[in-house]
């Protein structure tokens, strides 16, 4: 059995990160009821905590007894107020607190102070924490990182130091971002993920006025029977509408209680169980597991290429919102729709490097090769790579759902969120406004502003390349000059 480690960076990372670790609990507490223990060992150490340095106890054969949990979690924060509260809440016992690194000032949503500022300062103790949480793994397989792009806390070093893979979940920011730095925060960590990722998973909040994960919430409130629910329209993602509608994406099974349900906390789910449907063939039996290792090889055919597009169906747990599943070949459909990508896109009119399809559940492998005939010909892949799926199937569904779908695509449509990302930098950069927050730090230059626009244009211009070969035409990036 493999293991992962995940770091959680910055307030939303954490905040993400908590969702992630109490939904594990709550699909490991449901899948131990079938005596089946030893997938708890890829995300948690079992220990005695008798010791003020908790003792590891093998799981040996998967019937070993469960004595303490404790999470492969790494939490980074400039800022202690997310981090603090996570130690005070109901998953205090579950992080190991030898493995957090908090802040009093913060990063003040400035790349530069978080990378230029903070980078060195924490540099070795948190490798050292990283070396911790590595030998505590049997077989360490990757790294997950769970950040925001739009804030301070990027700290693009993190794991450089390792050769396993690593793995990123980034939120970009919305255009109507509290954070007016966003777009530069996010350009300069767009270079980071470029050179050092080995696969990006990007997650929108916004696209033009729409809140993508809002309105995918707001998709499953529609779904909900009368009376199971009220119903509320989500406005933007400061409305107080959220908090009330955290009910539908439960925890169930989990630790936290619905009481302690947090605003946000059903968006946040959205992406934690992107990562449980990614991992859940490392985790568990299956009759074509997908090792992590095998997203890599067969998805990024070019090292920089590596932004996958995301999708999942179903959206919610049918146990919760007490709807009948879908139908399977609708759920197929569903998942190559607009309406259900974690990034406002449209893959169907863009072109395919590679795509993955994860299954959970009762689905028989005959089910799944025949969508992928129903639904190729829709599609449209590069000429080299026109059998370009790549399929796994694990037994174990997802808590209160008969079966789901994750997809991975390579898809040049991934580029209009860098397009949007670029204008907004443009906007902000042609009047050079706040660029005397960034100058100001020790080791902070023009060049980083140079070179992290040319990596994100470079990308761009290969998918655009790319999507020519096959004779469909780029959309009209115009770029944009840095004049120092």
């Amino acid at each position: 059995m493999t293991q992962s480690i995940v770091v959680q960076v910055g307030q939303c990372g954490n905040q993400i990160g908590c969702r992630f670790w109490d939904l594990a609990l709550r699909e490991h507490a449901a899948v131990n009821k079938a005596f089946m223990m030893k997938p708890l060992s890829s995300f948690f150490r079992n220990v005695d905590c008798r010791f003020d340095d908790p003792v590891d106890i093998p799981l040996d054969t998967g019937k070993g007894k469960v004595k303490a949990l404790k999470a492969r979690a790494v939490l980074v924060d400039m800022e202690e107020g997310v981090v603090s509260e996570m130690m005070k809440g109901p998953l205090k016992e579950v992080f190991d607190l030898q493995q957090h690194i908090t802040d009093v000032s913060g990063s003040g949503n400035n790349w530069a102070v978080g990378n230029k500022m903070y980078g060195p300062q924490y540099r070795d103790q948190l490798s050292d924490i990283i070396r911790r949480a590595a030998e505590f793994c049997d077989c360490l397989q990757c790294f997950f990182i769970i950040h925001s792009m739009g804030g301070g806390d990027v700290l693009g070093f993190l794991v450089c130091e390792y050769s396993y893979y690593r793995f990123v979940t980034a939120l970009y920011p919305s255009a109507e971002d509290d954070v007016i730095t966003s777009p530069y925060n996010s350009i300069l960590a767009m270079r980071e993920l470029t050179e050092h990722a080995d696969c990006v998973l990007p997650v929108e909040n916004q696209a033009s006025e729409i809140f993508a994960l809002v309105d995918i919430v707001n998709k499953i409130s529609e779904a909900v029977p009368s009376g199971k629910t009220g119903k509320r329209t989500y406005t933007s993602a400061h409305s107080s509408d959220v908090k009330a509608r955290s009910s539908i994406l439960t925890s169930e099974g989990g630790v936290t209680k619905q009481k302690d349900m947090r605003p946000f906390d059903s968006m946040n789910n959205i992406v934690a169980n992107l990562l449980l449907n990614m991992t859940s063939s490392a985790r568990f039996e299956g009759s074509l597991n997908v090792d992590l290792n095998e997203i890599t090889m067969n998805l990024v055919p070019f090292p920089r290429l590596h932004y996958l597009v995301a999708s999942q169906t179903p959206l919610y747990a049918l146990a919760d919102v007490h709807l009948p599943p879908r139908r399977l070949d609708q759920m197929f459909t569903d998942a190559f729709s607009r309406d259900y990508q974690l990034i406002k896109a449209d893959p169907r009119h863009s072109l395919y490097l590679a795509c993955a399809l994860m299954v959970r559940g009762s689905v028989e492998l005959s089910d799944i090769r025949r969508n992928i005939d129903r639904l190729k010909d829709q599609l449209h892949f590069i000429h080299w790579n026109k059998e370009g799926w790549k399929t796994g199937l694990c037994a174990v569904p997802p808590v209160g759902q008969p079966y789901s779908l994750l997809t991975l695509a390579n898809n040049t449509c991934v580029t209009n969120t860098f397009t949007e990302l670029r204008h907004r930098f443009q906007k902000l950069f042609k009047r050079k406004a706040h660029l005397h927050h960034y100058l100001h730090v020790d080791g902070m230059d023009m060049d980083e502003f140079t070179l992290s626009l040319e990596s994100l244009d470079s990308i761009v211009a290969e998918y655009d390349g790319l999507q020519q070969q096959m004779g469909m035409p780029p959309p009209s990036h115009p770029r944009l000059k840095i004049v120092t």
